[in-house]
């Protein structure tokens, strides 16, 4: 007897629902991996692992096959680590010199990055300057923060000044992704993501004029069964990155407005109990999914199909240390000492989830080969797994050397 779930008028088979599973248990696996070496003292980052084990059980090596479904789950899972992403972005607490200097950072990074891929698409490494170039120019703040957040670096100078540089460094790709690369943008494209940003500015001014009643509200239900102030921001979320889906835009910048607009609603204060339910929600469930199934999605074999291409990977691990770690040891020189900025420039290196959609983006508009983009994501996994420990190692070497 063939059994289905029923969704509405919609069936959906046990076995389209057996990958659904499969991955589940993948990321299960490893977030318990990560624990675990974690907990012995070594950094091993849930979202590395969860997409090296998509890699094994993917189409290429295990043979599990990308379903409708499995899309569906990573599509809510890239929105809600966005949100996570915008959510971040507190302007009142980044104001004045640590955003000033991370806005002059990442415009020192852009014209490190593209000048490099012109280098490189001039060589005939790369296809398209624009799209290597604009993978090299991010950050993976959301990432470093729970990391960073267990060490206390999160309270420090290095901290805050990471912050402001990590949220530049998502905001700013984003608005790349948006606005150029997700194919070429016509009279028509930009009145719509114009439409995109009028919606989520009035969104933001209603909630922000409600705050002061809707606050109380929220937080009041924060340990009873409604969860209200869960069902609510989610709502925000897949909305957002249903608006933007629908307006033919990416679907991370309807998640990162949607973190946007709920700091901004929350403002200066802290509801950790609604932080960490979400957080709970987003990161038990739907995120492991974004990084599974875009390790399904990667296609290594390209890799090594040629020495070029297993020579990308240090190249490009390399590049991303150069385009965003000298701006963090050029222009803080008067903010923080030598240590400091090396460890600055370490933690702003760290890249990983922007440079899956870039690079998949990349790909799908026919900009970047295959051998490429497995690449640079290979380099992107590396620089999650060693600059953040070599930044904390410096770190703890420089707090050692000062209480001795």
């Amino acid at each position: 007897m063939n059994s289905s779930l029923f969704i509405g008028a919609t069936a959906i088979n046990s076995s389209e629902l057996a990958p659904v599973v499969a991955v589940a248990a993948t990321g299960a696996l490893a977030g318990t991996i990560s624990v675990i070496f974690g907990n012995r003292g070594l950094l091993l980052p849930a979202v590395v692992l969860e997409l090296l084990a998509g890699i094994l059980i993917g189409p290429q090596l295990a043979g599990l096959q990308v379903s409708h479904l499995l899309l569906f789950m990573q599509s809510l899972g890239v929105g809600l680590l966005f949100f996570f992403a915008g959510y971040e972005i507190d302007f009142d607490r980044l104001k004045g010199d640590p955003l000033k200097l991370a806005l002059l950072g990442w415009a020192f990074s852009l014209v490190l990055a593209y000048s490099i891929g012109g280098l490189l698409a001039a060589a005939g490494i790369v296809v398209s300057l624009l799209y290597t170039g604009s993978a090299l120019v991010t950050t993976s703040i959301g990432t470093l923060i729970p990391i960073l957040s267990d060490s206390g670096e999160l309270k420090t100078k290095v901290g805050t000044n990471l912050l402001a540089a990590g949220a530049i460094g998502e905001f700013g790709p984003i608005l790349l992704l948006t606005l150029f690369l997700s194919g070429e943008k016509t009279g028509p494209e930009l009145l719509t993501l114009a439409s995109f940003i009028g919606i989520a500015v009035v969104l933001a001014l209603l909630i922000s004029r409600s705050r002061h009643h809707s606050l109380p509200l929220l937080e009041g239900s924060v340990e009873k069964s409604s969860q209200i102030a869960v069902r609510w921001f989610f709502l925000l979320v897949i909305g957002l990155v249903l608006c933007a889906s629908e307006l033919g835009l990416d679907l991370l910048l309807g998640g990162f407005a949607a973190g946007m607009i709920a700091r901004q609603m929350i403002g200066k204060r802290e509801i950790k109990e609604f932080e960490t339910k979400l957080t709970a929600v987003a990161f038990g469930v739907f995120v492991p999914f974004f990084f599974v199934v875009s390790g399904m999605k990667l296609d290594v074999s390209a890799l090594f199909t040629s020495a070029s291409g297993v020579l990308k990977v240090p190249l490009f691990f390399a590049l991303f240390l150069i385009v965003r770690g000298t701006p963090a040891l050029v222009l803080y020189r008067k903010t923080l000492d030598r240590t400091e900025r090396i460890a600055l420039a370490l933690f702003s290196s760290t890249q990983l989830p922007l440079v899956l959609a870039i690079t998949m983006v990349a790909q799908e508009t026919g900009h970047m080969r295959a051998d490429t983009a497995a690449a640079l994501v290979m380099a992107a996994v590396l620089s999650t797994l060693i600059y953040p420990i070599l930044g904390l190692q410096i770190r703890k070497r420089a707090a050692e050397g000062v209480a001795a």
